[in-house]
């Protein structure tokens, strides 16, 4: 039982609120401080601290000196006990463009992971939810900081072959491809069939291809107007496209860099709460502080958290779920809407939202207890703490 809890529901907050968490699930929930307390084998006295659904990362490369491109499954075992510390109980690992043999044992290493975690008594951090393939199938004039020597073109589903599943029933895949490339709405069309999340960026297509692509099945945006023209009134680009289509949703990386925090708020606006969503785009370096350090094959700089590779490029971020949820709180929006954009629209894009990313009786008991300087106290996924940093009794 976890009681006295300020509880950020779908709709609304409840003030002094409890949770009934049995097995797994939330088996029941206690709005009015009248309601008497069913039985539990344990109770715990939350003292007024504010309960978020578990923070869900769809693009994250890295964290604690650990690359997802090189890690093995151990590795990203030391990944998730990180991240559930910053209230995240489910991530994707990201992957960038590589040779397919390092594709394959990257993705030997997720699958390890996701079956490590199955066969565990208890989650020993944030759940491993599938892969993210951020490329191959990009467009070289928005490379961004990945490494265009290994961007391709799509001609045959057997290209897919390079591209390896994840061996595990519950695994999700998403991609995140640029449609103008060669063959790129057909192969947004073979990925939606085989069931992939198809996500458009590192573009520049226009509204014609664009509008193909949705049709075709691409109906998220990846980092919504990084690596992608700005938006021009004569060429108005993708960026007008993902503003201008309701059926499009977008993600962003909110840690002030990215995006100017006046270009937060305008996507607020525009874009709204229901269509956005938080991603860390973190590489290996988040959680390690300024310095230099060897990731992708080359050396990227951290300096006052602004990550900058060889040529000058951002290179991903070294922020947490937990800091683009403070940079969005500081900026005035709602905790109702906190919770859509960084737990309940993840898991809609993931379709994961009848069982995860809201917190809702039936639902799993994947939990973050924040006080009120947005620090993390307590984390809980699969109704069992992970990450315990309440003050104890001298």
């Amino acid at each position: 039982m976890l009681r006295n809890a300020r509880l950020v529901l779908p709709d609304r907050t409840a003030e002094h609120a409890s949770l009934l968490v049995q097995n797994d699930r939330i088996a029941r929930l206690l709005e009015s401080t009248s309601d008497p307390l069913p039985t539990s084998d344990s109770t715990i006295d939350l003292d007024g601290l504010t309960l978020f659904p578990g923070f869900i990362d769809v693009h994250i490369h890295g964290a604690m000196g650990v690359d997802t491109m090189d890690a093995e499954a151990t590795d990203l075992e030391h990944v998730s006990q990180f991240l559930a510390t910053r209230g995240v109980t489910g991530w994707l690992p990201t992957l960038v463009p590589a040779a397919p043999a390092n594709y394959a044992r990257s993705t030997r290493a997720i699958t390890q992971a996701m079956k490590d975690e199955e066969h565990s008594e208890q989650p020993r951090g944030a759940r491993i939810l599938g892969v993210h393939y951020e490329g191959p199938f990009v467009n070289s004039a928005q490379c961004g900081a990945l490494h265009s020597q290994f961007f391709r073109s799509f001609s045959s589903a057997s290209q897919l072959d390079d591209l390896p599943l994840i061996e595990q029933p519950a695994a999700k895949h998403m991609i995140t491809v640029a449609p103008e490339i060669e063959g790129g709405v057909e192969l947004v069309r073979e990925l939606d069939h085989r069931g992939w999340i198809v996500s458009i960026g590192h573009t520049r297509a226009d509204f014609e291809v664009l509008d193909n692509a949705l049709a075709a099945g691409a109906r998220h945006m990846t980092h919504f107007m990084n690596a992608m023209p700005p938006l021009h009134h004569r060429s108005p680009g993708p960026v007008a496209w993902g503003l201008l289509r309701d059926a499009v949703t977008c993600d962003v990386i909110a840690d002030g860099i990215h995006l100017d925090v006046h270009m937060l708020q305008l996507l607020l606006k525009l874009k709204g709460v229901d269509r956005l969503m938080l991603i860390s785009d973190a590489i290996a370096a988040a959680g390690k502080g300024d310095g230099e350090y060897e990731i992708w094959e080359e050396t990227i700089t951290v300096t006052d958290g602004r990550t900058r590779n060889r040529s000058g490029s951002i290179a991903g971020s070294v922020i947490t779920m937990l800091e683009a949820v403070g940079v969005m709180s500081s900026l005035g929006v709602a905790e109702v809407d906190l919770a859509k954009i960084a737990a309940t629209n993840p898991a809609r894009l993931l379709g994961i939202d009848q069982d995860s990313g809201s917190i809702e009786e039936g639902k799993r008991a994947d939990l973050v207890a924040l006080d009120s300087d947005g620090r993390v106290v307590l984390t809980m996924i699969g109704g069992m703490i992970i990450f315990d940093d309440r003050k104890k009794d001298d």
